[in-house]
């Protein structure tokens, strides 16, 4: 039987959340997520909340080369890639992460959490000192939490330099220094600023390290990510980044960097060595996603397009939007009962946006994300902005 005091208490912060008009709801898909989805008992949506950046998730490429991964490799080895082995389409979509983002290396996960989780604990030492932005995803300061005590960790003020090279002076004494940043900050919406970050990397002789989820795929004129944007590919030491977003969609993440680094994880990063490897019709199907996008790259031109237009509509509306290159786009609102209201009501419109409050952002800053996709036609984006408009 339950715990009976385990159960009240559950109860009783389910009710709260429900009083407070705070209680997420969790919609139910009936297809494939394009610029439109329907919705079970609510019907067709345009969706702006997706991370399918580039429209691949339901790309006829994409899916088939998915259902060959299944009928060539089945379902899976059922364990992990020690044991086992390594599938072949396991080793080709890794080779082609890492010419894909300029490293040596790579190393794909069941997904991006599991690949941060394995580059602290895995690569840090007890004489070492961890910088993370304040603003980092969780997955990173999970990861950092899962270091050993010995172990110095400080954060940095959100893409404060200053605070960052402070820090950065003060850790001198450390056997190695690493700085932790997202690329695209997946709340605001804003761009770390690299060649800054990496300036004051090799100054310091620190390591860098930068999770990519949001922006491989979206940022770059061939979709490269962070470091194409600003010119810097090949000059992180160490990138994550998912296929769970715009590569293909469905899940999966990785580690790209220097062979050592990737040795080190292939021997001693637990999330490899305890957990199966990535299903193999999803490493075909992401390794399908990064050809396409190499042989379209119109494919970012038109969502570097969509995002403008919609910035621009939004602002002839009125509403507060911070200027950025991303395809992310936060509406702040600051009440999470509003936005969540607000967003129910922009369903009600035909337009699915997601309202975001604590835990996934601090209290008193709950706001409506705002997410772009290549897949949006015109009249996809005129929908959208004339449901904002009644909002």
């Amino acid at each position: 039987m339950p715990n009976a005091m385990f159960e009240a208490r559950g109860r009783e912060l389910l009710q709260g959340l429900v009083d407070t008009r705070q209680l997420k709801q969790f919609q139910y898909l009936t297809g494939s997520l394009g610029a439109t989805a329907t919705i079970e008992g609510r019907g067709e949506v345009i969706v702006l909340c997706s991370n399918n950046y580039l429209g691949l998730a339901n790309h006829p490429e994409v899916i088939e080369a998915g259902h060959e991964g299944l009928r060539k490799y089945g379902a899976g080895t059922a364990s992990v890639r020690f044991i086992c082995g390594t599938l072949a389409c396991h080793r080709e979509l890794e080779e082609t992460i890492a010419r894909f983002v300029g490293t040596q290396s790579s190393l794909s996960y069941v997904a991006c959490w599991n690949a941060n989780a394995a580059v602290f604990p895995t690569l840090a030492g007890p004489d070492d000192a961890i910088l993370s932005d304040e603003l980092n995803h969780a997955s990173i300061i999970d990861s950092i939490r899962l270091v050993g005590k010995a172990t110095e960790r400080a954060v940095y003020k959100h893409n404060d330099l200053n605070d960052l090279e402070q820090k950065l002076k003060t850790t001198q004494q450390k056997a190695c220094r690493w700085v932790v940043t997202d690329g695209v900050f997946s709340m605001e919406g804003d761009v770390c600023p690299l060649p800054e970050i990496i300036a004051l990397c090799r100054q310091y002789e620190a390591m860098l390290v930068v999770d990519d989820s949001h922006g491989i795929g979206a940022l770059g004129t061939t979709g490269r990510g962070t470091p194409e944007h600003f010119n810097s590919l090949g000059q992180i030491d160490i990138l994550t980044g998912t296929l769970g977003k715009a590569l293909g969609g469905a899940a999966g993440g990785y580690v790209a960097a220097s062979q050592t680094v990737i040795d080190l994880l292939l021997q001693r990063s637990r999330p490899s060595l305890f957990s199966n490897a990535v299903p193999a019709t999803v490493a075909c199907s992401a390794r399908k996603a990064i050809e396409i996008i190499e042989r379209e790259p119109q494919r970012v031109a038109k969502l570097n397009r969509n995002v403008q237009q919609i910035r621009a509509g939004f602002d002839k509306l009125g509403f507060d939007c911070h200027p950025s290159p991303t395809a992310i786009i936060p509406i702040m609102i600051g009440d999470e009962a509003e936005a969540i209201a607000k967003s129910r009501r922009l369903l009600e419109l035909g337009v699915m946006v997601i309202g975001f409050g604590f835990p996934v952002v601090p209290k008193g800053q709950a706001r409506l994300r705002v997410q772009v996709s290549a897949a949006l036609e015109p009249q996809h984006i005129e929908q959208a902005l004339d449901a904002f408009a009644k909002l």
